[in-house]
């Protein structure tokens, strides 16, 4: 390894030795308890109840609704199919408007139940969908608008709910990366006519894999519940049906040690966040979303915009570099937008101008407790070593077969 870069061919991308052993990701496993989850599994070995909404699941469920401040929580296999369920359990049809800057799961839960997805453009400032533009989507065959608190920063809730009651539909939003985060003082979780959460391991809580349907709907929350579950309790002809959605007990002792190192895992993010800002933030051509200091946030994500005008260096080349040094694994989620991947790019041109700028110039820096201070400077000194030789590397690399 050689962390620190001299010259041009110090760089990996030039043949110089990578700066990390192994790749960093954007969300590593959160730390845990181990002997704590161990516990939990073996007290669930000890009384042969494993899946079917045993006690450890039901437990999961009563703290994910706490934190999200509703009165119903629905914990399932992941959030892929929490969106599905909760599709089927509204009995959307025809199409559903989303912003294309979102995870491809959003879509993909729409499309494979037979639904349309319509991407929408974002607002800027938010990176969240536009609710004027959201307005102007809405036709005849809409069922429904799915936000998406995209890095944790929340949708405009108040005006998407106002446009959805104003053209007499529902509106969810998908939340998988916004556990814990408020807006206006008020949590996540409670706004629309449900939000999904994802306990993917890469979550800042996690389940190893999970999800949850959480809502103030008793209606809606016994139907997701009965359709996660083979459709069991469901009794009319048009209900009859669903899938195995459950989570597992597991899932949920994983997702529950990973609920008690919530508050520490947050404040690791939050001093990551920080320092990225400290060592990163008075370079020109840099920026980074920031949240309402005001607000709670779990600041699992640090996302990075670059200015190929002022850094001489573009988006992709600098990850390019980065990813030549085991400094990063991956593009950021969002980046491609849904619109310029299959199925989707197919269906024809869709233009988003400022979906398309964003995801052109952001990065997903690493961050999660397994993350230290020690490899967020370096991942820094990386950074700014390339900014610093921005034309000079563009230059090389258009030259380097």
């Amino acid at each position: 390894m050689a962390s620190v870069k001299h010259d041009l061919d110090d760089l990996a991308l030039f043949g110089g030795r990578k700066a990390f052993l192994t790749p960093l990701h954007t969300n590593r496993p959160n730390l845990i308890d181990r002997a704590r989850l161990f516990d939990r599994l073996n007290w669930a070995l000890d009384n042969q109840w494993l899946s079917n909404g045993g006690p450890l699941v039901l437990e999961f469920e009563d703290r994910v609704a706490e934190i999200a401040g509703v009165s119903h929580c629905v914990a399932t296999c992941n959030a892929t199919v929490a969106l599905q369920l909760l599709v089927h359990a509204a009995g959307l049809t025809g199409e559903v408007i989303m912003p294309s800057l979102t995870f491809a799961a959003t879509a993909h839960a729409v499309r494979w139940l037979g639904l349309e997805p319509v991407f929408c453009d974002i607002d800027p400032a938010t990176s969240c969908l536009d609710p004027k533009l959201v307005a102007a989507a809405i036709t005849p065959r809409t069922s429904a608008i799915f936000g998406v608190h995209l890095w944790g920063r929340p949708c405009a809730v108040d005006e998407l709910e106002k446009v959805a009651a104003d053209n007499g539909i529902p509106v969810f939003f998908d939340a998988a990366h916004a556990i814990g985060c408020t807006t206006e003082g008020r949590l996540i979780g409670g706004f629309g006519a449900a939000e999904v959460f994802s306990f993917h391991a890469t979550k800042v809580t996690g389940a190893f894999e999970g999800g949850a349907v959480v809502t103030n709907d008793p209606e809606l929350a016994d139907r997701v519940r009965a359709l996660h579950n083979f459709g069991k309790g469901l009794k009319t002809v048009v209900d009859a049906g669903g899938t195995n959605g459950k989570m597992s007990e597991a899932a949920a002792a994983m997702g529950l040690t990973s609920l008690d190192a919530f508050p520490d895992t947050v404040r690791h993010n939050r001093s990551n966040y920080d320092l990225y800002l400290a060592e990163l933030g008075p370079i020109d051509g840099l920026s980074f979303f920031t949240h309402d200091t005001e607000e709670s946030n779990n600041f699992q994500y640090v996302i990075m915009n670059v200015d190929e005008r002022v850094t001489g260096i573009s988006r992709d080349l600098l990850l390019e570099l980065l990813k030549a040094e085991n400094a990063i694994a991956l593009t950021p989620i969002g980046s491609p937008a849904c619109h310029q991947l299959e199925p989707y790019r197919s269906r024809g041109p869709v233009h988003l101008p400022h979906t398309e700028a964003m995801v052109a110039r952001v990065i997903a820096l690493p961050s999660g407790s397994s993350v230290s201070r020690e490899e967020i400077r370096r991942v820094c000194a990386l950074i700014r070593f390339a900014v610093a030789h921005g034309a000079a590397v563009t230059s090389r690399r258009k030259d380097t077969p």
